[in-house]
């Protein structure tokens, strides 16, 4: 075996066992420029960083299921079903694959709001694109085994994912201590998988695989992304990778000194299959003495059954 062949299956038997045992993973080397990284960073701040009655220019549609535009921070007073425990606080800013032939339409500022914002945009997702393609796919059906590595190419053709622009604002320390206020509880993601950029604030957590309740930080670390599994490959590879849940609390020190808790900014890029691929379990991931947990389900299906136990 070549040598770069030898050292590409090795990263990729790595990153499947972090994908089996933990569901997370930190990846480097990605390709996406890490100036394009800053500058959608930049501009996100920018984005946030103006009057609401602005961000409201280039607002969420109605219905909750389209991730497009802009959401603003909860209103406590409002009844959601997945609310449990302390409101969410932070405000988003959604968009997609902005071709003719999309899914759905992206919503824009307009243009003299915010100069750029929508190129630079456009181009940041082409980046990510870019890198699920040809690096980060071929790299994980490389390391399940039985799975060919251009296995997942065939089920995400139509670049139908969502980036997602999140701003968690400043507040006082003891909003988050008293309960009045949270960051994001914890939860799973519903489709193929999800990338995280995050600046250096901190404050992701994700469960323990060994004790079931507690959390770790996952802290930021420079030229990285944060990789992790969501449900619907959970499910298509017969519960073989793990999507396991996450959250984001403000860091236990920064509670501790007290004071104003300053803003986060992250950016998950959330991968989805195409919405009319039917799928069965993935090859190698059943057996005689490991048989099918689940019935074929077509993508699209599979994540509207989701959206509407959402919203």
């Amino acid at each position: 075996m070549p040598l770069v062949v030898q050292e590409a299956k090795e990263i990729a038997d790595k990153f499947y066992v972090a994908c089996r045992d933990v569901g997370f993973a930190y990846l480097a080397n990605t390709g996406i420029p890490q100036d394009k990284v800053d500058t959608m960073f930049d501009l996100c701040a920018k984005f946030y960083n103006r009057p609401v009655e602005l961000k409201q220019r280039a607002p969420h549609p109605p219905e909750g299921w389209k991730h497009r535009g802009y959401s603003g921070v909860f209103d406590a007073d409002e009844p959601v079903k997945i609310r449990s425990q302390a409101p969410d606080f932070k405000e988003s800013f959604d968009f997609g694959n902005d071709s003719d032939s999309a899914r759905l339409q992206n919503v824009w500022p307009p243009e003299e709001d915010l100069p750029g914002f929508r190129q630079h945009a456009v181009g940041f997702f082409n980046a990510c694109r870019e890198f699920q393609t040809s690096k980060l796919l071929p790299a994980l059906a490389l390391g399940i085994p039985g799975v060919p590595e251009g296995f997942f190419h065939e089920y995400h053709q139509e670049a139908d994912n969502v980036v997602r622009l999140l701003h968690y604002p400043a507040a006082p320390a003891e909003s988050f201590l008293n309960g009045e206020k949270g960051r994001i509880n914890a939860h799973t993601d519903y489709g193929t998988c999800t990338v995280l950029f995050q600046d250096d604030c901190g404050g992701l957590e994700v469960e323990s695989p060994h004790e079931p309740g507690k959390f770790i930080s996952v802290p930021p670390i420079p030229g990285t992304v944060v990789f992790n599994i969501a449900d619907f490959l959970m499910r298509w590879s017969n519960d073989t990778l793990k999507s396991t849940l996450h959250r984001v609390r403000v860091p236990p020190q920064r509670l501790e000194e007290g004071g104003m808790i300053k803003e986060r900014f992250s950016i998950p890029v959330f991968i989805d299959a195409d919405r009319d691929k039917t799928v069965d379990c993935l090859p190698g991931c059943f057996g005689p003495d490991r048989p099918k947990k689940y019935e074929p389900i077509n993508a699209g299906q599979y994540i509207n059954m989701r959206l509407n136990a959402t919203y």
